[in-house]
């Protein structure tokens, strides 16, 4: 890992180890099992993935995924392991895999409601390219192709777009639950906020309205005047809950997360396992998928994320990053935030947000699987990004496109929302990494990503562009 700052190169090396495209982590328990080991079949076969087993101990696993460093990791849980404690023991696995303290590889929890749920999603293959957009609050619709956004604080505010125009806002319904359910009906990306727990999602915020609820595995609805009725989609869509509390912890089959799996037609997911109160791990993913479309898949997405909430921590206090609270802890802040981390403007409070988010949001769904944002005429990132390999030296370019306000905030409802770095990964892991141009942009370089933190202003006549010669891991 190289990291440049005006003054200071640091340069760890990676190990070089063999490298596995895909890995397929399970319990030998589970893979044991009559009904699941299909499932991991499923996963090898489509994936031409290794197999690691292990006992009671996920990081009995580490060894393995250390040797192996898979550009994939697949964890097969039953929803009996798939807890609270197994998403943050997941975070921490993922990154263990070498010497840096960044995530190492694109990973994913693949469970369900049942057996036949998660083999049904180990099996799909066809990629979604995510046209339309629903969602119960506001979302950057300029940077979709359609969708409409029925608003959380706004009692009968509807905003929606078509394909080719403007985002157009409208008079809806004071009670949104049909409306809703119908247009997560016609989704590919569905996106909520507000309060909810395990068993449900209450839709308003600010004002009365109905929700969504959960059992055994079903989804329901249920108006504010009391009506329940059934929700089923059978299209294939990614879901992100990026305000909601605990929409992604599983804790009995009647969780909220299995039902969307399993009745709603969600391949992917990510959502927090504890209430969330800080926000960056959850509202950073519209910042890294719905506002740079085309450009990561929502795995890379939810990857780019962690790897920009990592490094505001481990910048700003590398001494409290070392902890690892109970998921869900505010832990105390011990020791003085860092001189970068105070350059940054980064608080105290930042701090304890930072460490609480961590290991808290899990992902759901093979990593491999591809689910990106649509672009077209009118639909492009506010920056352009390219990174180009020649004789083993890398270029990554930033351009510009939406003049001073490049690297501006999109779009600013949430929490801790906007100013995300330039993440751009490797298509292979390096070592000997020397920076040959750009370091006054304070480039981090690890063996599999490089990122710039964001540069805040913006001088569309410069040339933004880190230039670094570095060596592949495993000789290819």
């Amino acid at each position: 890992m190289v990291r440049c700052t005006a003054l200071l190169l640091v340069a760890l090396l990676a190990p070089a180890a063999p490298a596995a495209d895909y890995a397929v982590v399970v319990s030998k328990a589970t893979r044991a099992d009559a009904a699941w080991k299909p499932v991991v079949d499923a996963l090898v076969a489509k994936h031409q993935g290794a197999v690691v087993e292990y006992g009671t101990d996920l990081q009995e696993a580490r060894a393995q995924l250390a040797d192996l460093h898979p550009r994939y990791t697949c964890f097969v849980a039953t929803p009996g392991e798939a807890g609270r404690p197994f998403v943050a023991d997941v975070h921490r696995l993922t990154r263990a895999y070498d010497d840096d303290p960044y995530t190492d590889t694109f990973w994913g929890i693949l469970t369900g409601y049942d057996a036949a749920n998660a083999l049904a999603i180990a099996k799909h293959t066809e990629p979604l390219t995510v046209r339309n957009v629903a969602a119960g609050t506001e979302v950057a619709l300029e940077m979709c192709e359609q969708g409409v956004c029925y608003d959380e604080l706004v009692k009968g505010k509807v905003v929606s777009k078509k394909p080719g125009r403007d985002a157009q806002e409208g008079k809806g319904p004071d009670d949104t639950t049909h409306a809703l359910a119908e247009a997560l009906d016609e989704a590919d990306l569905f996106v909520t906020s507000g309060h909810a727990t395990e068993r449900d999602w209450q839709i308003g915020y600010r004002y009365r309205n109905g929700c969504f609820r959960s059992e055994g595995g079903r989804m329901f609805g249920v108006t504010a005047g009391g009506e329940r009725f059934a929700i089923r989609s059978d299209r294939p869509k990614v879901y992100l809950p990026v305000g909601n509390c605990l929409m992604g912890h599983i804790n009995g089959p009647d969780a909220m997360a299995l039902a969307w799996m399993n009745s709603c037609g969600v391949m992917q997911m990510a959502g927090y396992t504890v209430p969330t109160w800080y926000g960056y791990a959850g509202w950073g993913l519209l910042d890294c998928f719905v506002e740079q479309p085309g450009r990561y898949t929502l795995a890379e997405a939810f990857v780019a994320n962690q790897l920009a909430l990592e490094h505001r921590l481990y910048a700003a206090a590398p001494q409290t990053a070392r902890q690892s609270p109970p998921p869900g802890s505010r832990a105390a802040i011990k020791g003085e935030i860092a001189a970068e981390g105070k350059a940054l403007g980064v608080t105290a409070q930042d701090v304890a947000g930072l460490l609480h988010d961590r290991d808290v949001v899990a992902f759901y769904g093979d990593p491999k699987w591809e689910a990106r944002m649509a672009t077209g005429p009118g639909i492009r990132p506010a920056y352009g990004q390219t990174l180009a390999e020649k004789d083993g030296v890398y270029t990554l370019t930033v351009t510009p496109s939406r003049g001073a306000d490049s690297f501006k905030p999109v779009n600013t409802n949430g929490s801790q929302r906007g100013w995300r770095p330039i993440v751009a990964f490797l298509p292979r892991r390096v070592r000997d990494v020397k920076v040959l141009a750009g370091a006054d942009l304070k480039p981090l370089i690890a063996d599999d990503f490089i990122l710039v933190p964001n540069p805040r202003t913006c001088d569309p006549k410069r040339r933004y562009e880190v230039r670094f010669r570095a060596r592949p891991v495993d000789g290819r």
